[in-house]
């Protein structure tokens, strides 16, 4: 279990009409009172919907089936943070079930790396901690964050090792070690990239021009971050009585592999060839990471790999800057007309119900072949 420190300072604001209506942890609707733009786009991420998430509830269910108890300390170090930090792990208070909210991100003073994972170190109160220099607020403290303005703010929730020492989630190493990481591509660049947008409503302070970053950080379920982040090309020849394929597959965006995260997710290219008045072809190639139990048997549910993952049999993923081409050979002559697709797939909830909440589409591509 990840660990946390924790400071209660006084309500520095507390004699002001609008800090009075502020506690040191409040719901996100409070801090929407005057946070509109920013409110209304985090209500869109993932970050808003980590706690209610049905596939999350379903997971969590079954993690404490196999661990107990324990398993919730876990899960929900992440996905509920502040439920963990204030020991609400009943989640009877609102604020608990609000993901990745307001008061956990702004209360972040600091992270550290120099356990095996890192962790935060928060102080509730009414100081918030930012990216912005100098901000000034009528209803609660600002300070500026060097951590909100590097990617370690990322960190505790994006790296994890877990009880049998593998490392489950490896996205903040993966971005250390690319490019990206060298040249301090923060996370944020990618994905809470400026917008304009007012950073407070403008019934409250008025700010002509005023840019934001943007709060919905889009994601791995996001097709239109999934299309900055992957190419696809494919080109045919005929040989013989063969039809060469040839599909290249690059990572030109992301700053980490490509899939990240949970190793249950997967990048599956589908290349079908349906020759007219003949028979139809279909192969398959999987971009992931394949985990193993202390008995070495597959892991293919997401809770078993937070809590009984031990190693990884193989990783096929996209590493940042990778160009991968896959060849297929199918035997067909010519003389007939030859419909090829290539569709890439981001596959990453094999325990929703409707196939529309398990993948998204990356990209089709479509020829006929003469």
């Amino acid at each position: 279990m990840r660990r946390t420190t924790l400071t209660l300072l006084p309500c520095l604001l507390a004699g002001t009409a609008a800090g009075a209506d502020l506690a040191p942890i409040s719901s996100s609707e409070v801090c929407g009172n005057c946070h509109r733009a920013i409110h209304t786009a985090w209500k869109a991420s993932a970050h808003a919907r980590a706690m209610e998430s049905r596939l999350f509830q379903d997971a969590l269910e079954l993690a404490e089936g196999v661990s107990g108890p324990s398993a919730k300390k876990v899960c929900l170090g992440c996905h509920a943070p502040l439920a963990l930090r204030t020991g609400d792990l009943a989640l009877k208070q609102k604020v608990s079930w609000e993901g990745v909210t307001c008061d956990y991100c702004h209360s972040v003073r600091s992270v550290s790396t120099g356990k095996a994972n890192p962790e935060a170190t928060l102080e509730f109160s009414l100081v918030k901690s930012g990216p912005l220099q100098g901000a000034s607020s009528p209803a609660h403290g600002a300070v500026f964050s060097d951590v909100h303005v590097s990617s370690l703010v990322c960190a505790p929730c994006h790296e994890y090792r877990n009880p049998q020492g593998l490392q489950v989630l490896t996205t903040y190493s993966e971005w250390q070690e690319s490019r990206y990481g060298k040249e301090k591509a923060w996370c944020q660049s990618c994905h809470m990239g400026r917008v304009a947008g007012a950073v407070v409503d403008p019934r409250v302070k008025a700010s002509a021009g005023a840019m934001v970053n943007l709060h919905e950080m889009p994601g791995s379920r996001s097709v239109k971050q999934l299309a900055k982040a992957i190419q696809t090309r494919m080109r045919a020849d005929r040989k013989g009585d063969k039809l060469e394929v040839a599909v290249e597959v690059a990572n030109v965006g992301a700053g980490h592999y490509v899939p990240t995260g949970s190793p249950i997710r997967q990048l599956i290219l589908d290349v079908t060839a349906d020759h007219y008045g003949g028979k139809g072809y279909r192969e398959t190639r999987v971009y992931r990471r394949a985990i193993l139990d202390r008995d070495g048997k597959a892991i293919t549910h997401e809770h078993r790999a937070f809590l009984e993952g031990a190693r990884v049999e193989s990783d096929t993923r996209l590493a940042p800057g990778e160009r991968r081409t896959e060849n297929f050979s199918f035997a067909i002559p010519g003389g007939a007309p030859v419909q090829l697709k290539a569709r890439l797939s981001y596959y990453y909830s094999p325990m929703a119900a409707a196939e529309s909440e398990q993948r998204v589409v990356v990209g089709d591509i479509s020829r006929l072949v003469k």
